[in-house]
């Protein structure tokens, strides 16, 4: 989805994808186009650019690897743990309260959500290591 800016002379600036290419019948029709509007300082007055691509441009060429399956699979198991973790009415004042005594410490996580993640992350790394 693009980002445009009006202005009073009309269009200021687009950013982000104005066409995707669409699926029908197992095969895609068009093309993807995406205009970027680019807002570091610099001295070239061209700051807009629009891109084509093909249909195929996002496809993967490749296999994943081993490496990249277990990821997935260590991703996938760490979401669930968190999402029952937070279900668990039982856990949730302790949690709050480990959360809350590292968080100013050095290294310590900011939100409870990344804590989450750090948390049964961990526990996923000693289970399967």
């Amino acid at each position: 989805m693009a980002v445009m800016k009006v202005g009073a002379a009309g269009i200021e600036t687009i950013s982000g994808a104005l066409k995707r290419p669409k699926k029908q019948n197992g095969h895609s029709h068009g093309n993807y186009l995406v205009a970027t509007h680019r807002v570091a300082a610099t001295t070239n007055p061209n700051c807009q650019r629009v891109y084509s691509f093909e249909a195929n441009r996002y496809e993967r060429s490749t296999q994943p690897t081993s490496k990249e399956l277990a990821v997935r699979a260590r991703f996938t198991a760490v979401a669930a743990a968190i999402k029952t973790r937070k279900a668990d009415l039982m856990r949730v004042t302790e949690d709050e309260a480990a959360f809350m005594a590292q968080k100013n410490l050095p290294g310590g996580k900011k939100t409870l959500k990344a804590w989450y993640w750090m948390v049964e992350g961990q526990a996923y790394d000693q289970e399967h290591a």
